[in-house]
């Protein structure tokens, strides 16, 4: 007996997260470097769960004290060599 469609129906973005997950881990699977391994293991990870990812709503206040860092930067004396 075949499975219903409607069973093995995933919604669009689902999909897409698998896909780049199964693309990111061959990629892993074609390099030597055990960091370009890493890196594309973490990424099919984080592509699947979005959950773990950071977003602006997490760090609210983050433009304005970047914005402050870079004029302290900014304003900073710079070294002459």
């Amino acid at each position: 007996m075949a499975a219903r469609v409607d069973r093995m129906d995933v919604p669009l973005p689902v999909l897409q997260a698998e896909l780049a997950a199964y693309r990111f881990e061959k990629a892993a699977e074609r390099t030597a470097s055990p960091s370009e391994q890493l890196a594309f293991r973490l990424d099919a990870w984080l592509v699947t769960h979005p959950e773990a990812c950071a977003t602006a709503a997490d760090y609210p206040d983050w433009p304005a004290q970047f914005a402050a860092i870079q004029a302290a930067h900014a304003s900073a004396p710079q070294e002459t060599k």
